[in-house]
């Protein structure tokens, strides 16, 4: 009898670890899932963190979940990427901003991104931009590659890029690496998307006689082109409404070639092993709101995702490409293979004609 009662009490014992095991094994998701600890870790590219979006965004949304966020700087979007991707196995972040079209593949074969559809999804003004369906990457600001030039040196742009393999514009042009730079790379998967496969290697053989210089970043580029060592820079279409507001400078304009234009689409998304996913989730839907679009154009130069957002006046006659090729090159995902990297180096390294 003594035995059986023993025997009774270590299985309500038993019973009873169980049950605080589940209790406090449920507690742990829940503290992760859904409550709001005090900090919020950032990745992002150098200007989100120093004079762009961040110091407008980021002050609200810590008053609003009274929590503090820490911004990161790690360069550039691809090596936010890579940074992600040798901490999987111990992420010390929550979110990475900043990555974009050329990220995308690669970010989500790697599945280091959890998948969240925010409630405000349908903020977003155009489906195109939400090129990951699987939600774990998600738009936040956008805008056309273009050519930038200064109209008091140039009178009569190109108006395709087939114009620019004309002997007018021989060291004219002003690239950038795309082994090194974003909009280097972005512009490897918009010749592709007009020329094809074929087409790649005559398109640049053929072009890289006109090409000045190809620096490693845009940054590199851009100061190039102001200081006159080229009247043609790759930029982005929104770059002159900057001079506009800044400067109150209107010589310089953009051209997007007739061919089609190709958009940067600027993507955060939540890595997977966030320590807060509460507030992740909370700054996701942060992102698609007007506290946050409507710095977008005069902090980071860009355009904004979701609709209504009062544009400044300065946008107002900036190119618009005559049909959008972003969309349907993310469907080529051969494009964004390093095969063109390796092509376009080969091609740009090899003795000028």
């Amino acid at each position: 009898m003594k035995s059986t009662k023993s025997l009774i009490l270590i299985s309500l014992l038993i019973v009873i670890v169980l049950i605080l095991s589940a209790c406090k094994n449920s507690s742990n998701e829940s503290v992760n899932d859904d409550i709001a600890t005090d900090k919020l870790i950032i990745y992002c590219f150098d200007s989100f963190a120093s004079w762009g979006l961040g110091p407008s965004v980021i002050p609200e949304f810590e008053r609003l979940y009274d929590c503090k966020v820490i911004l990161e700087s790690t360069g550039s979007g691809g090596t936010i990427l890579n940074r992600v991707l040798l901490e999987q196995d111990n992420p010390k972040a929550d979110i990475a901003l900043g990555m974009n079209n050329s990220h995308l593949f690669k970010a989500l074969s790697e599945d280091v991104f959890i998948s969240y559809k925010p409630t405000n999804l349908s903020n977003i003004s155009d489906d195109d931009l939400l090129l990951d369906k699987s939600y774990k990457l998600i738009p936040y600001e956008y805008s056309y590659y273009a050519f930038v030039y200064d109209s008091e040196v140039i009178s009569n742009p190109p108006k395709t890029f087939g114009e620019m393999h004309s002997s007018t514009w021989k060291d004219k042009l002003i690239f950038i690496d795309p082994r090194t730079s974003s909009p280097g790379y972005g512009l490897l998967i918009w010749t592709l998307s007009i020329y094809g496969e074929r087409g790649f290697d005559q398109f640049w053989d053929s072009l890289k006689n006109n090409i000045l210089i190809s620096p490693s970043s845009w940054n590199e580029a851009y100061s190039a082109f102001l200081a006159g060592e080229a009247p043609i820079v790759l930029s982005y279409a929104t770059s002159p409404a900057y001079h506009i507001e800044n400067e109150n400078i209107t010589k310089y304009k953009a051209f997007i070639p007739e061919e089609g234009g190709f958009r940067e689409i600027g993507f955060a998304g939540i890595i997977k092993g966030s320590k807060n996913m509460y507030l992740a989730k909370k700054f996701i839907e942060y992102m698609l709101t007007e506290d946050f679009q409507k710095h977008i154009p005069e902090k980071q130069w860009t355009m904004p995702v979701i609709n209504n957002i009062e544009l400044p006046e300065s946008y107002a006659n900036l190119p618009v490409p005559t049909k959008d090729l972003s969309a349907e090159a993310f469907k080529h995902k051969n494009f964004f293979s390093d095969k063109w990297l390796d092509k376009w180096t080969k091609i740009m390294t090899s003795r000028k004609k």
